[in-house]
């Protein structure tokens, strides 16, 4: 059992009273800056470890945070986890900004998301495409001499944009900065970054994947409700986690969140789903490797609605086939996905035999149907017709039909995400 570790520096004002943090991912024995090697992944799991592990109260108190963001970030589904009264985006000028990023940071700001223009050095074509967007413009004062830096702060005050003082390391600096007008300011003459840190309880990877098909499957069933809160609760540390999402995201009400079925309502499945492929996403993270594969991730729930689909084609009034169909599908990658023997996978879940030899062997009326599907991913002609010819009840324009609508489905639940 290792611990999870979150980095925040004071960011104060012109009076050194106390306005805000600067989150910062850092890594276990590490106290100076993390050595990061994706951003993305360094955010996700900033933002996972600050609501979910910590608590963001316990974090910011009542201060915002600012939040390094990439453009990945920007762009992915990640944001929508982030309650706008507490974060402020941190940006960076580079070479390429694309009309897509742009429209989504406007997006943002209009749902009452700040921006920060982060460590700014010099004004130029990228910085002024960005400045409408944002509220503070973090100067890195370090690098500059007085008369550059004089020049830019000349130049940015013709914004209405407030300027933090970024890397102040010594009283002159901070002199010159109050003179220069600058109302924030940030570095080491004021205080290091402190390392908050707690025992890591590893999340059981099956079960996340496990809520992630429940939750997918949008049924709004009390009974659904009841496997997912029955999930959460095999997963004392996730639980925990899940209360203190849902309390971050629900500030204002009249109420204390104390329950998990009433997190899960609360947050509802949307916002639900979104954060366990965030857990997915930062549970499977090492310094040797890169990100989960959204693609990997995306052609497991594929696969899942479509051995649905083709399950319901053989057994119209089945629901629990259908069910089980569905499981194997959106299993049938964990192995890859998370580095897990997938017989490991199958005692951990101790799911039905007909599932467990589908996944394990390919064999039985759902494994045949896994492998039509493996068979149609890879192009594999002769195969398709023969298993289809197996299966006897399913049309090669069937199931091309079919194949149609699982991918449909899986857009527009991507589409509702975003």
């Amino acid at each position: 059992m290792g611990s999870i570790c979150l980095g925040r520096q004071p960011i104060l004002d012109r009076n050194h009273n106390l306005v805000a943090f600067e989150l910062l991912f850092r890594q276990e024995g590490a106290e100076e800056a993390a050595n990061v090697i994706n951003d993305l992944s360094a955010s996700a799991n900033v933002i996972a470890n600050a609501y979910g592990k910590f608590g963001i109260h316990n974090v910011l108190g009542h201060q915002r945070g600012f939040i390094n963001a990439d453009p990945d970030l920007i762009l992915s589904d990640i944001i929508s986890l982030l309650p706008s009264k507490h974060i402020v985006l941190e940006v960076k000028e580079f070479a390429s900004i694309t009309p897509e990023f742009l429209q989504r940071c406007k997006e943002l700001k209009q749902k009452g998301y700040q921006f920060a223009l982060d460590n700014i050095v010099a004004f130029n074509n990228q910085v002024e495409l960005l400045l409408p967007l944002v509220s503070v413009v973090k100067v890195d004062v370090l690098a500059l001499t007085k008369d550059q830096l004089t020049q830019l702060v000349n130049q940015l005050n013709l914004w209405p944009v407030l300027l933090l003082a970024l890397k102040v390391e010594n009283q002159e600096q901070e002199t010159h900065c109050r003179q220069l007008g600058f109302q924030m300011f940030q570095g080491y003459y004021f205080a290091k970054p402190e390392v908050m840190s707690a025992k890591h309880v590893d999340t059981d990877k099956v079960s996340l994947l496990k809520l992630l098909a429940l939750v997918m499957r949008n049924n709004d069933q009390d009974s659904d409700i009841d496997q997912i809160e029955k999930e959460f609760k095999n997963q004392p540390s996730l639980s925990y986690n899940l209360l203190r999402m849902a309390n971050s995201s629900n500030e204002g009400l009249p109420f204390i969140i104390n329950s998990i079925k009433q997190a899960v309502q609360l947050m509802g499945r949307k916002q639900l789903q979104k954060w366990i492929q965030l857990l997915l996403y930062t549970s499977s993270q090492s310094p040797d490797t890169d990100s989960i594969s959204d693609e990997i991730t995306q052609t497991a729930v594929t696969r899942g609605k479509l051995m649905e689909l083709i399950a319901t084609a053989e057994r119209p009034h089945d629901k629990n086939h259908h069910e089980r169909a569905y499981m194997v599908g959106i299993l049938s990658l964990l192995d890859e996905l998370l580095g897990i023997e997938m017989q490991q996978i199958v005692n951990k879940l101790g799911i039905s035999d007909d599932t467990s030899q589908a996944l394990l062997t390919r064999h039985g009326r759902l494994g045949q149907a896994l492998k039509l599907i493996e068979a149609k991913e890879k192009g594999e002609i002769t195969s398709i017709h023969f298993l289809l010819s197996e299966l006897g009840f399913l049309s090669l324009d069937e199931f091309s039909d079919i194949e149609m609508k699982a991918i449909a489905w899986v857009n527009r639940a991507e589409e509702t995400m975003s």
